[in-house]
C-alpha cells in the first residue's frame, strides 16, 4: 500500500474576480520510504497541493473535487478533530517561512516539548530529549543551550532548522516540505537532505518535496512532478525526466538552470508569463510561452503515458530528446 494517493484533487478559491482554479485536476502517488520531487515555478499549484493534502486551504478556497488517501484512509471531509491527530504526529509540513511553525512568543524548549506531548504520553523529560536529539539532527550546535532561547535569537537559517527538526520529531510517516532548504546556505543544505535521505531509508517515512531547485530534486528525489498552471505537465523516474525531458515546460526549466548553460552565453530563458490562474488560454496553458507550439495546441491535451512509467501533458512530446 502507497503512503499517499492523490486521485483528480481539485482546489479553487473562489473570489470576487472570479474562481481561480489552483489545483486542476491532479493525481499521483508516493510509496513507503520514496521521495517525490513536485516542481514548478511560482504560481503553478505546487503549494496550494501541499495545503490541500493536509487539510490547511482556508477560504475562499476549498476542495471541490477528488481524492486524498492516507495509508488507505480518505482525507478529504475529515473531520478537523480526526485531521489534527493526524498533522503534526502521522503527517507534518515543513513550511518555507519558519514562523509558520514558531510562536514567537515561547521558548523552543516549551514549543518542542508540547508537540511531543500533544501526540504522546512522553513525560517532559523524555520529550526534552526528543527535542534535544531533533535539533542534533538538523546541525544545530548547543542543543541543550538553544532549547532555551526563543526564535527571534535565531537567524532565519537557524529557525528554519528548528521548524524541519519539530517535523522530524515524531518520525512521521509522511512528510511534506514546501520549499524548506531555500533559506539555507549549502552545507547545511546538504546535511538536512542527507538526514531527510537517512530518515527514508531506514523508518519508511515518505517524502513530497516542493521545490522549484531542479538540482535539490536530482540528488534527493525517486520521481518527478513538474506542474504548470495549477495541472501536471509531466510524470516520471527523476532521472529519466531530468536527463530527457518529454514535455517543452521541463526542457525550458532545465534550460534556465546556470550550469547548463555555456560560460559566457546569456541564460537561457522561458519566455513571457505563467497565466494567470482566473483566466486560463484556450488548448495548452503553455500553448503561448512553448517555442513549437502549433494549430493542435488550441485542443486541451490529454496526459497519456508517452513512454513506459513517462507521462506528458502534450501533444508534441519531445521525443528526439530520449533517442
Amino acid at each position: 500500500m502507497n503512503t499517499l494517493d492523490v486521485t483528480g484533487l481539485r482546489t479553487e478559491f473562489f473570489t470576487r474576480a472570479g474562481v481561480v482554479k489552483a489545483v486542476n485536476d491532479v493525481s499521483f502517488s508516493v510509496a513507503r520510504g520514496k521521495v517525490l520531487g513536485l516542481v514548478g515555478e511560482s504560481g503553478s499549484g505546487k503549494t496550494v497541493t501541499g495545503f490541500s493534502l493536509i487539510g490547511l486551504v482556508d477560504p475562499p478556497g476549498r476542495i471541490v473535487a477528488g481524492s486524498i488517501k492516507f495509508q488507505g484512509r480518505e482525507l478529504v471531509g475529515l473531520p478537523e478533530g480526526e485531521m489534527r491527530k493526524l498533522r503534526g504526529n502521522r503527517i507534518a509540513m515543513i513550511f518555507q517561512d519558519p514562523m509558520m511553525t514558531l510562536n514567537p512568543v515561547l521558548r523552543i524548549d516549551t514549543q518542542m516539548i508540547e508537540t511531543v506531548q500533544a501526540h504522546s504520553n512522553a513525560s517532559r523529560e523524555t520529550a526534552r530529549q526528543m527535542a534535544r536529539d531533533a535539533l542534533g539532527m538538523v546541525g544545530i550546535p548547543s542543543p541543550d543551550e538553544r532549547l532555551q532561547s526563543y526564535p527571534h535569537q535565531f537567524s532565519g537559517g537557524m529557525r528554519q532548522r528548528v521548524a524541519i527538526a519539530i517535523a522530524l520529531l515524531h518520525r512521521p510517516d509522511l512528510i511534506i516540505a514546501d520549499e524548506p532548504t531555500t533559506a539555507l546556505d549549502v552545507t547545511i543544505q546538504g546535511q538536512i537532505l542527507a538526514e531527510v535521505q537517512k530518515l527514508a531509508a531506514n523508518t519508511g517515512t515518505s517524502l513530497l518535496w516542493i521545490t522549484h531547485d531542479l538540482s535539490v530534486v536530482a540528488g534527493l528525489a525517486d520521481d518527478i512532478v513538474v506542474m504548470y498552471a495549477g495541472r501536471i505537465v509531466e510524470q516520471g523516474d527523476v532521472g529519466e525526466v531530468l536527463d530527457a525531458p518529454l514535455h517543452p515546460y521541463t526542457s525550458g526549466l532545465l534550460g534556465s538552470v546556470p550550469s547548463r548553460n555555456k560560460r559566457g552565453e546569456p541564460l537561457r530563458q522561458i519566455p513571457g508569463m505563467t497565466p494567470s490562474l482566473l483566466s486560463l488560454p484556450v488548448g495548452c496553458a503553455f500553448r503561448a510561452r512553448c517555442p513549437q507550439a502549433g494549430e493542435d495546441c488550441l485542443v486541451d491535451p490529454p496526459f497519456p503515458e508517452v513512454l513506459p512509467g513517462r507521462f506528458a501533458r502534450c501533444v508534441r512530446p519531445l521525443l528526439e530528446t530520449v533517442a
